[in-house]
């Protein structure tokens, strides 16, 4: 499994300690999670100029990424406000070396949408489905699509959906067999899941 730091619990001095010491012992590739504004401004520019960042998922990678490795992914996400927690879960899929595509706003609010793009969805090796409210993309994918399906429920909503405990439960209760649920925003476990599944694929992409 890949080594990441959740650098988003902790201080900035702690961050750039860990960092820093990173950079000098090692040039493997390290992913680095929940990374902020704050914490990315206060890392030495030297370091910096090792990383692969991307704000919207706040995410960055150390020294380039692992080998690749077979099986491909698809991240489907709700709606353009579930963006980011797909986006940590690609960044971590592509860190991992896994061939991944997002598709973003193909929520049950118009299935047209998640129509006109199903044949792509059905291609992958294993979907994570990405939604706040009520997450019932996670059912509708479950009904539409044979490859495994992990359901990252998030925090988007508001009323009862604030928080993401109505995606969660809703998730959890998916009348779709065989669905896969990670904690309320965690698309890094759910990509993590997705790493562990493709294992057993054997041997680097062809």
């Amino acid at each position: 499994m890949p080594e990441a730091v959740l650098c988003g619990t902790k201080t900035t001095e702690q961050v750039v300690a860990i960092v820093d010491e990173l950079a000098a012992i090692t040039t493997e590739p390290r992913l680095l999670t929940r990374l902020t504004d704050e914490q990315l401004a206060a890392l030495a520019p030297t370091v910096v100029a090792r990383l692969d960042d991307d704000r919207l998922s706040q995410t960055a990678m150390l020294n380039g990424t692992l080998p690749q490795r077979a099986g491909r992914v698809v991240v489907v996400a709700a709606g353009t406000s579930d963006a980011a927690v797909a986006g940590e879960a690609a960044r971590t899929l592509t860190f991992s070396g896994v061939q991944c595509q997002t598709i973003v706003d193909v929520g049950v609010a118009g299935l047209w949408r998640l129509e006109a793009r199903l044949d792509e969805i059905r291609e992958a090796d294993i979907v994570i489905a990405v939604a706040g409210m009520d997450a019932a993309l996670v059912s509708v994918l479950g009904g539409l699509v044979a490859a495994p399906i992990i359901a990252v429920p998030t925090s988007v909503g508001y009323g009862v959906a604030t928080g993401g405990t109505a995606a969660l439960h809703s998730s959890l209760a998916s009348c779709a067999q065989g669905v896969s649920v990670v904690n309320i925003d965690n698309g890094f476990g759910a990509a993590c899941a997705a790493v562990r599944m493709l294992s057993l694929l054997g041997g680097p992409a062809s």
